[in-house]
């Protein structure tokens, strides 16, 4: 498994959703800390759905043009 090319998509990924997610809370005029937790949260559920689901289709050989995991069967 490609572990370490995917912990640093994972971790230029994270922030950006922490940001999105954030931003999107206290734009809608809540609190602060609380947009910050809601962020750090789904920011987290969001990364682990996309990993677990990666590993899982790795591990299953199954081919993914935008993850380019695998090398290609010509």
């Amino acid at each position: 498994m490609p572990i370490k090319k995917w912990v640093k998509q994972y971790l230029i990924a994270l922030p950006i959703l922490f940001s999105i997610f954030a931003g999107v809370q206290y734009f809608k005029g809540r609190a602060l800390d609380y947009s910050i937790e809601f962020g750090v949260i789904w920011a987290l559920v969001a990364i682990s759905i996309f990993a677990l689901t990666r590993a899982f289709n790795f591990r299953k050989n199954k081919p993914c043009a935008v993850c380019n995991d695998l090398p290609k069967n010509e």
